[in-house]
């Protein structure tokens, strides 16, 4: 099947784009976009879109937490046969420039959200390493991701009340990842082994350069996966030196600390070290602000798990009180948190992300879902 796409020379493999070239039924496309004030005040937004095109599906979610309760729309269609398509009922993502503008709508509709968003660059798009993680002779993730930090400017609307997303206070952070992992339903045959998986992702915020760091550890706290990276901020997305910057510098080596509160799997404190490749090294502390259940845009949820089969078109909506939520749920151990940074007499602002499912030596957990002591 052609789709406007094969007109480009951007092919990578004898077939058309419309075409994975593998069939694994979890492949998927994803974007991810999120928000939040520089005072670490107001509200806290993200939104997500995915296609898995092997399970002709693509889903979207946008997710605001304000005053203490989240609010969430789902929707989930169909996949198009043409990838420009990002659109599920009310809500559009659109992009302007690549790796420069994008822009988010979600029109009215029955869960009293709305808004209109654009997202500009404050820096390049930094990649990743790959994330391939492995439980014995099963890959469970191959995934390849991009971070971009930038700004928003526009409105939400919830319930009619109007919230003004100012640029010069409104910090953005977006990714991009694409690849296979686990999605939709279960897979047919041979059952999984108990499941484990401990994530921190830690995109930060100072008033020039910008801080990452991604983790992943076994059952033992071993590094399956580590890095640390840095790269510049700029004031307006012109200023921006295209898809990457040559003054990104990546760590010779990445370490955290973390502290939880009892009785959940949440941090209440975290350490963050960076190390150059000189051998010099930055020491972080992170204080959480406010709190966001990935759930709001489909990680993990019960109903909407991303890539799961809704029909031609369903939409849906949810409100949580935070504080009224099981934090040891299995639907919601997996968290954003706001956090206050700071590091040699500089403060920033940034996302600390959390899952931690199963035995985690270092944190003391043992079972399933039991919490912090």
């Amino acid at each position: 099947m052609l789709s406007r796409f094969d007109e480009y020379l951007i092919h990578q493999t004898p077939e058309p784009l419309a075409h994975p070239v593998s069939m694994d039924r979890n492949v998927y496309d994803r974007y991810w976009l999120g928000g939040f004030s520089a005072d670490g005040q107001g509200c806290y937004f993200a939104a997500s879109l995915g296609l898995y095109p092997n399970r002709q599906v693509m889903d979207a979610g946008f997710s605001v937490v304000h005053r203490g309760v989240q609010h969430a729309f789902f929707g989930s269609r169909r996949a198009p046969d043409a990838r420009e398509q990002t659109e599920i009922g009310p809500l559009r993502l659109e992009v302007i420039e690549p790796m420069r503008a994008l822009r988010l709508r979600l029109a009215p509709n029955d869960s009293g959200i709305t808004c209109d968003l654009t997202f500009s660059a404050r820096s390049a798009c930094i990649e990743e390493d790959r994330q391939v993680l492995r439980r014995g002779r099963f890959t469970a993730m191959d995934v390849t991701r991009f971070t971009q930090f930038g700004r928003w400017e526009g409105e939400i609307r919830i319930d009619g009340v109007p919230i003004a997303i100012d640029p010069a206070q409104v910090h953005g952070i977006r990714d991009r990842s694409w690849g296979r992992r686990a999605v939709g339903e279960p897979e047919p045959g041979v059952p999984a082994g108990p499941a484990q998986v401990s994530f921190l992702w830690m995109p930060l915020i100072w008033s020039d350069h910008a801080s990452l760091a991604v983790f992943f550890e076994d059952a033992q706290g071993r590094p399956l996966h580590a890095e640390g990276k840095t790269l510049p901020l700029y004031a307006h997305a012109d200023q921006v030196p295209g898809v990457e910057d040559p003054k990104a510098r990546h760590m010779s080596g990445v370490s955290r600390r973390l502290r939880y509160a009892p009785g959940t799997r949440r941090a209440n404190h975290a350490t963050l070290t960076l190390m150059e490749v000189d051998g010099s090294t930055r020491e972080i502390t992170l204080e959480p602000l406010l709190r966001f259940q990935m759930k709001g845009t489909g990680y993990g949820h019960p109903d909407w798990k991303h890539g799961t089969w809704k029909g031609e078109l369903a939409l849906g909506a949810q409100r949580w009180s935070l504080d009224a939520l099981d934090p040891l749920a299995i639907e919601n151990l997996h968290i954003q948190q706001l956090v206050r940074c700071h590091s040699n007499g500089q403060t920033g602002i940034g996302v600390m992300e959390q899952l931690c499912v199963g035995p985690h030596a270092p944190s003391g957990f043992t079972a399933l879902n039991d919490g912090a002591r």
